[in-house]
């Protein structure tokens, strides 16, 4: 259809509100309809959307203390109901995120503002505690999973946005505005036409709720869709190999892993961690499951990231395995199953429905972790239940797995806090494997106190080579993005931080 974009992800989406939900399909859309001060370049640099610019200490739009960020606002930008936008949207929007009755995703950087002043409708100026280099990115950006600006003329006389019908169709100030969501079928986007930058090429986006890969490949092939993204790495040369597709191969942000629930029984030994990973065969993984797409490494800095160490890979080796739960006293029973006082490793392993890939790797770790005396039972969750916030009972945010498999994406300033900084644990960050370590912690806010960028590397290899010593989550390899798109499709250049922030200039 001219003009009308259809695609995939592969899974349901959990919600459309994205202070409520943190998921790779909803991140997509809300780059597209919602309200951002800074949004990225397909360069994946942060350029100025509903701000004038980007503050710096150059514009003065930092102090020199670092401690004082000031933006001034766009004159010209409306809701997409056709409302003016002003700070009052902005100071409203941190005093959601900060209360406490809402079921945030993240709060990072949040607990930092001591205020927020709005001398005019068009300035907003944060007052924080402490120097924070991390601003640009937690303070209402596009990239990675951080909350938008909400309006206050919408949400104001709530006690809290859980259950407002504002989250069935959001209104946003982006290229596009939501038209529908059909839960469990689809959710419709078309241009807004009150937005002030450029014009979309596009008349209407669908995304296509479709939670099984091996559909999204059929209808790939049938032409039902235009657009997959990101395609699994084991779907890769299927879906290339579709008539009439093209295909964009890059580096990624992103990193597949197994967390590990170190507050539950076994998995609070590090030596069990340790061993665990010993007996993950990645290159194997990577060669028979992501089909070559991938590239093995122990940190969640991909080698595109500008903060990635080459930390020394640790090898598939099941004798080292064993001579290391051998020797910290984890005994086989008479099932073969390994214990210590009172702890089996036996545990429960979760994963999404729907993702053969992911029941294959499964599959394949199994005999090994076998062999070293592990054990694990498989549950499916669908996506929405899977990701859901700690507040509505996630699977991930509550804990309730010994292990998970999943993707994330890393943030473009490279900052670890909200994933395994000991004060993240959900509901107040995404730091799911409840990891804590305070020389980390001390590093982590070290990384985000500087403005210099050598410092913020040293600091960042440091929580590099202390995670992949104490083994929170076993990265399995970094991403390669694919995008498998209608032939028909032009002017579609994904970056590595949210694909669809250039998707304006896009046409079909």
């Amino acid at each position: 259809m001219p003009h009308v974009l259809r695609y995939a992800t592969g899974e349901d989406v959990v919600g459309l509100n994205p202070h409520l939900a943190q998921q790779f399909t909803l991140s997509f859309m809300s780059s597209l309809t919602m309200a951002w001060l800074v949004r990225y370049d397909r360069r994946n640099n942060p350029v100025p959307e509903l701000a004038t610019a980007v503050p710096t200490r150059v514009n003065g739009g930092v102090s020199a203390d670092g401690k004082t960020i000031t933006y001034h606002l766009r004159h010209d930008a409306k809701w997409s109901d056709g409302v003016p936008f002003t700070a009052d949207d902005v100071r409203f929007s941190v005093d959601v995120v900060r209360n406490p009755k809402n079921n945030e995703g993240t709060h990072l950087g949040f607990d930092l503002v001591e205020s927020v002043a709005t001398p005019d409708l068009y300035t907003v100026v944060f007052h924080l505690s402490r120097a924070y280099s991390g601003f640009y990115v937690n303070f209402f950006s596009s990239g990675g999973g951080n909350p938008c600006i909400l309006p206050k003329h919408l949400l104001g006389d709530l006690q809290t946005i859980n259950e407002a019908p504002y989250n069935a169709l959001p209104v946003g100030i982006g290229p596009f505005k939501y038209v529908s969501w059909k839960r469990a079928e689809s959710v419709e986007m078309i241009p807004d036409p009150l937005y002030f930058g450029r014009k979309p090429k596009l008349t209407r986006i669908l995304f296509k709720i479709i939670p099984d890969r091996n559909t999204v490949l059929t209808q790939l092939t049938t032409h039902e869709l235009d657009l997959w993204l990101p395609v699994p790495a084991a779907f890769g040369d299927r879906a290339r190999s579709v008539a009439g597709v093209a295909l964009i191969r890059q580096g990624s942000y992103g990193y597949n892993h197994i967390d590990l629930e170190l507050e539950h029984g076994a998995l609070r030994d590090v030596v069990v961690r340790r061993a665990l990973r010993l007996a993950t065969d990645r290159v194997t993984i990577l060669a028979k499951i992501r089909h070559g797409y991938g590239i093995l490494q122990e940190t969640p800095f991909a080698p595109e990231h500008p903060f990635h160490v080459d930390v020394p890979r640790v090898p598939f080796d099941v004798a080292a395995a064993n001579r290391l739960l051998d020797a910290a006293g984890w005994r086989r029973g008479a099932d073969g199953i390994r214990a210590k006082g009172g702890q089996r490793l036996d545990f429960t392993l979760t994963t999404g429905v729907g993702l053969p890939d992911n029941d294959a790797l499964i599959e394949l770790i199994r005999p090994a972790w076998a062999e070293i005396g592990a054990r694990f039972e498989v549950r499916h969750y669908p996506s929405p239940l899977y990701f859901a916030s700690f507040g509505t009972g996630g699977i991930l945010y509550t804990g309730k797995f010994d292990v998970a498999l999943y993707a994330w994406i890393t943030p473009p300033n490279g900052d670890l806090t909200n994933l395994f900084a000991c004060d993240r644990v959900p509901p107040k960050g995404q730091n799911v494997p409840r990891y804590c370590d305070h020389q980390v912690d001390s590093a982590l806010r070290r990384f985000l106190e500087t403005y210099d960028p050598r410092e913020q590397r040293a600091a960042s290899r440091f929580v590099q080579e202390r995670m992949a010593r104490d083994v929170p989550t076993i990265v399995t390899d970094a991403r390669e993005d694919l995008f498998v798109y209608n032939e028909d499709l032009h002017g579609f250049h994904p970056n590595q931080v949210t694909p669809f922030d250039d998707l304006v200039d896009a046409d079909i």
